[in-house]
């Protein structure tokens, strides 16, 4: 049997796996130009329980949008449609019932090294700036597609190809290759064209070990490609009986590939653990607590050194071991909890810091952008809050600052971003809101800031503020830019001042 009756006997095998109507009806949908995101959210609106998971994830860390996300329409709206097309494919492929045989393939473990994949795929393609994020899950997912379609189509064979890969008389490619003619890699690709997938899900699933003869122009998916065949390496650390080999080729890799730093691949072997653990979550597959990449290296690094021991000298290394091993989790965890707060909370006032004000008002940008939507950003300064220190005491200053930031948060709606900007200053990012209702806003906030009586015990405080707005669409503006929006409402700030402050100004071109 040659390749192409192999090729046209997997087609038409009745052991093919079929995609959901919803997910199968969105490919074709998806690859017509006159498409709109109505028709979209209206077919995903067909499936009720796919709708659910979809805002289920849409509302969780998975993507850590600062607003609710309550309707299918405003999950389309907002995540766009790649990123919509990739959670039902990944929700479509995960839900695939496995067949009940003789087979030597193991399914559920399939799906578990898939989805932690398709994790270390999203962990790293967000490392490389610019790009295309939106299917890179459900790329890293499907990159050993192929391995499930030859176990369902072919599982004698199949069967005796893991053999022989166990037995260590060849590699998975080899073993498929010599009993089968072709590798997973090429019946996945080719399997994949004829669901009608986009190149974006092709190209991955067939260089996901070869990605150097991946001869793709388009940048952004070669970047894909790249991430993929990483993810590979990373989920290797975890499931291979040799961590420290694909832990450096893994390092070694990701510098050539993608060019990522040293500081970058560090994040993302400390975060895998935990975001595999998340993602199994989200998506319905119970995946076992597994132990970081430093445990990992750290036991493999023990047995070794294991080999050179007598049985005492064995029993007594264990135990230290591991005595070592529980005192460092316990630290990381307490630092990595510690951090997390540092990383986006003001330690003052409880609102978010000036780097989180940063990160979420390029997320804001975007958004606003693919929805052509205005944006509005307040900057806002507590008037003469010098002569206030000087006169009250820093104490007395601090105390102003929270209730200060409490007044603020209160008077604004749940998904507006609150921000201390420095010093007295402090940042409010407010989506899809035009100028005029922008000024409403503010006027409220500065109305609600002169009319609060800020009290400790027996004494009462009274200050106000100056306020600066400014108004964009980004899409509609070439010229936009983020520092250039910054500056517009910290000019309006200014002159906010100069009219004497306790005021808000807009600001004009």
């Amino acid at each position: 049997m040659n390749i192409d009756e192999l090729l046209q006997k997997t087609l038409n095998s009745d052991e093919l796996p079929t995609l959901p109507t919803v997910a199968s009806e969105l490919i074709t949908l998806t690859s017509k130009e006159e498409t709109t995101l109505d028709d979209i959210a209206q077919l995903v609106s067909q499936d009720i329980s796919l709708s659910s998971k979809i805002l289920k994830v849409s509302n969780s860390e998975f993507y850590s949008f600062p607003q609710q996300i309550s309707s299918i329409n405003q999950a389309v709206s907002i995540l766009g449609t790649n990123a919509v097309r990739s959670l039902v494919l990944s929700f479509s492929f995960l839900s695939l019932k496995n067949r009940e045989d003789e087979s030597r393939f193991d399914f559920k473990k399939f799906w578990e090294k898939s989805l932690a994949s398709a994790v270390g795929a999203k962990l790293i393609l967000e490392k490389i700036k610019g790009a295309d994020t939106d299917e890179i899950f459900i790329a890293g997912l499907l990159q050993n597609l192929g391995e499930l379609i030859l176990a369902r189509t072919f599982p004698g064979k199949y069967s005796t190809k893991l053999a022989t890969v166990e037995g260590g008389q060849q590699d998975s490619k080899e073993g498929e290759e010599w009993l089968l003619m072709a590798n997973h890699s090429f019946i996945g690709a080719e399997v994949a064209k004829n669901w009608g997938f986009p190149e974006v899900l092709i190209l991955p699933i067939q260089y996901h070990h070869n990605p150097e003869k991946c001869s793709c122009r388009n940048g952004k998916i070669q970047s894909t490609v790249n991430a993929v065949y990483l993810s590979d390496l990373l989920v290797n650390i975890f499931y291979s009986d040799k961590p420290e080999t694909y832990h450096r080729q893994f390092n070694e890799e990701a510098k050539k590939l993608l060019d990522l730093n040293s500081k970058d691949i560090e994040s993302i072997l400390e975060e895998m653990h935990s975001k595999v653990q998340e993602a199994g979550s989200y998506f319905n597959l119970k995946i076992k607590s597994s132990k970081s990449v430093q445990e990992i290296l750290q036991e493999a690094n023990i047995r070794l050194s294991l080999l050179n021991l007598d049985y005492d000298q064995i029993n007594k290394q264990l135990v230290q071991a591991k005595i070592h091993l529980e005192e460092m989790t316990k630290e990381l965890e307490e630092k990595n909890r510690i951090l997390n707060n540092l990383a986006n909370i003001d330690g003052l006032t409880g609102v978010y810091n000036h780097r989180y004000f940063q990160n979420a008002l390029d997320q804001e940008i975007s958004r606003a952008i693919r929805q052509k939507s205005d944006l509005s950003l307040l900057l806002i300064d507590i008037d003469h809050f010098k002569s206030f220190n000087d006169t009250y005491g820093h104490q007395v200053g601090d105390f102003v600052l929270i209730e200060f930031a409490k007044t603020l948060k209160k008077h604004i709606r749940r998904y507006d971003i609150l921000a201390r900007y420095g010093g007295e200053e402090f940042a409010i990012i407010l989506p899809e809101t035009s100028s005029e209702d922008a000024l409403v806003v503010s006027e409220k906030l500065r109305s609600a800031i002169e009319e609060y009586a800020f009290r400790e015990k027996a004494a009462e405080y009274h200050v106000t503020a100056s306020f600066g707005q400014a108004c964009n669409n980004p899409a509609s503006d070439s010229d936009f830019s983020k520092n250039t929006f910054i500056s517009q409402a910290d000019q309006a700030l200014y002159a906010a001042k100069d009219k004497g402050r306790n005021c808000v100004v807009s600001f004009v071109p």
